[in-house]
């Protein structure tokens, strides 16, 4: 029996879904995806005729539909593979069960994953949406005044995220400049089985350097801008202007977590911080994104329209813990503007600051 068999066995076996659909390539992927319009697909990576990838990139460009990546490998290749369908829009990621014994628990999981990204919205090709989208967006950003600190002052930027991220991730790095000033930490959430490589295939989308982090490393200086990221399976947190990595209890069922972030960041550089909260499911970092703003620091989040899943950032927007609410394509200007674009102080106080 096929993988693909034992799938379809495993959804038959839940009466909320029906498999209108199988395809052997991504070619017949994509043109059964037209012609029944599912609500869900699940797709793997390695196809022949054509590749999960470019399903996935032709899907998202022309028929829209929520995508659950389902992949058995690990190596560095494959998996760069899927942190480009996850850029290209693709919903969200689950590893394979190793053995016909793990299987059925395996389904466990896999069966309430289909019914959860089928109802996420699907966006049409991302980042072709969004450069549309950016023709009519206001071109300053107004933020409220900050006592005591000035617009070139801010230490860090601090983004959290979940599902959706990576492509949001990416819109954020390909428009930020190689000379941005200051360091970002970045907490994504992904299983350590499927994030081995991630900042590596980071690194090769951006103009920034982008690395995990190393447990004990000084937090780069002003003027030195990289991007440095969570491991999988470890808090990151600034402590003494060192960069630590825990192993303490989960938050939020997530380690690495943004709370854990956002928290160590309020208390060691409090109104020096830009936080950040992107796209993802539950609620993680709207909390610490509030103790962010009760610092004195400049807290962002997505909105809805851009985000994969308004989970994290409305929670965030219900708290207060949001002061600006973003497109994803108004964040990066919006960072270069914080680090480096001061343009005048009103009358008020209030910093204006020219995006581009």
């Amino acid at each position: 029996m096929t993988v693909r068999k034992r799938f379809v066995e495993m959804l038959a076996t839940d009466r909320e879904i029906e498999v209108v659909g199988e395809a052997a390539d991504g070619k017949s992927c994509i043109e059964l995806c037209r012609q029944l319009r599912p609500d869900v697909i699940t797709l793997d990576m390695v196809m022949p005729v054509m590749s999960g990838l470019d399903a996935t990139e032709y899907i998202m460009a022309y028929c829209p539909t929520p995508i659950l990546i389902v992949s058995a490998s690990c190596n560095r290749g494959d998996l760069f593979k899927t942190y480009a369908a996850l850029g290209a829009g693709a919903v969200d990621v689950l590893e394979k069960p190793h053995s016909e014994e793990e299987a059925d628990l395996w389904a466990q999981t896999f069966i309430p994953r289909v019914k959860l990204v089928s109802h996420i919205g699907a966006i049409t090709h991302l980042r072709g949406r969004l450069s549309r989208g950016s023709r009519d967006r206001p071109r300053t950003t107004l933020l409220a005044p900050r006592p005591g600190i000035e617009p070139n002052d801010f230490r860090l930027v601090a983004i959290g995220t979940s599902t959706g991220g990576p492509a949001a991730i990416v819109e954020i790095l390909h428009n930020l400049p190689s000379d941005f000033p200051l360091p970002i930490l970045l907490v994504i959430h992904i299983s350590e089985a499927l994030g081995g490589f991630l900042a590596e295939w980071l690194d090769s989308q951006s103009p920034l350097r982008v690395s995990y982090a190393k447990d004990g490393e000084l937090l780069p200086e002003v003027g030195h801008g990289r991007v440095i990221m969570a491991p999988p399976d470890r808090h990151l947190v600034l402590c003494d202007g060192h960069i630590r990595l825990r192993r303490t209890a989960e938050r939020h069922s997530c380690r690495p977590s943004v709370d854990v972030l956002f928290e160590s960041l309020a208390g060691e550089v409090g109104k020096r911080t830009v936080g950040c909260l992107l796209t993802g499911m539950g609620k993680d970092g709207a909390a610490g994104l509030l103790d962010i703003r009760n610092t004195g620091g400049v807290t962002l989040a997505q909105d809805e329209a851009t985000s994969v899943v308004f989970g994290m950032p409305q929670e965030a927007i219900r708290l207060g813990a949001a002061e600006r609410v973003l497109g994803i394509q108004e964040v990066a200007p919006t960072l270069v503007a914080l680090a480096r674009r001061p343009v005048r102080v009103s009358a008020s106080g209030s910093i204006e600051w020219r995006t581009r």
